[in-house]
């Protein structure tokens, strides 16, 4: 073999090297932090509060819940991934986000199927029913509102389900008419974005005023507050 054809052998060889080590690079590998989606230490919103409650209801020991994903959540993380057998990176990426029972998405778009007149009515029921709750139980009815829109078995409106007969003690007693405040507002754009300290309740009640024979029937999944939210 002549130099000339040494030098086009190992000319095409080099070539060839350059073409693969882009498709070596990035490509092969699941890890979990390949969506673009994720929460890490630094998130902030909702759907950090969701986790939040999820690790703290399963005894994960997130700490406070208030939306934003400190050393105290990425540790909970960890904790929980470790017992699912999960790499242990302290972030929620899809598997772990599965494993959660959560969907990731992205925050932009998060409320935007929401009129701003839905937003004033789950602010005025969040405040008419539940004003003087715990924060995360003013969150919470408002999940059950957003809940049974998504529910089958009740009107597919904010609104609908608001004002269906009999449905609200707050619509029946005129404090509905009570116009909101800040923080029933704040509460109704956390459950839009996606909080729901529930985990799917579509019913409420104080056991202490209760008087329905029926909804004590319920299985009650969570106390918030003087709430019991059931499905």
């Amino acid at each position: 073999m002549n130099k000339t054809n040494v030098l086009r052998m190992i000319c095409a060889a080099l070539v060839l090297a350059v073409i693969a080590v882009p498709i070596f690079a990035f490509g092969g590998g699941s890890s979990d932090v390949e969506e673009s989606v994720v929460l890490k230490v630094g998130s902030s919103g909702a759907q950090v509060r969701t986790l939040q409650t999820k690790l703290n209801n399963w005894g994960y020991d997130a700490g406070k819940v208030d939306g934003i994903f400190g050393s105290a959540t990425k540790a909970a993380v960890i904790r929980f991934q470790k017992k699912n057998g999960l790499v242990a990176d302290g972030i929620v990426g899809a598997k772990t986000a599965a494993a959660l029972g959560m969907t990731l998405s992205s925050s932009s778009s998060s409320n935007s199927s929401y009129s701003s007149q839905d937003v004033y009515l789950l602010a005025k029921c969040i405040h008419a029913e539940a004003r003087g709750e715990p924060y995360m139980g003013q969150v919470a009815v408002g999940a059950v509102v957003l809940n049974r829109v998504k529910s089958s078995s009740f009107p597919n409106t904010i609104s609908g389900v608001i004002y269906q007969p009999y449905a609200f003690t707050a619509v029946i007693d005129g404090q509905m008419n009570l116009e909101p405040n800040q923080t029933a507002y704040n509460a109704a754009r956390d459950a839009m974005n996606g909080w729901d300290p529930t985990n799917g309740c579509i019913y409420y009640y104080n056991p202490a005023t209760a008087t329905s024979s029926w909804i004590w029937s319920r299985k009650v999944m969570i106390t918030i507050g003087k709430h019991s939210f059931a499905i």
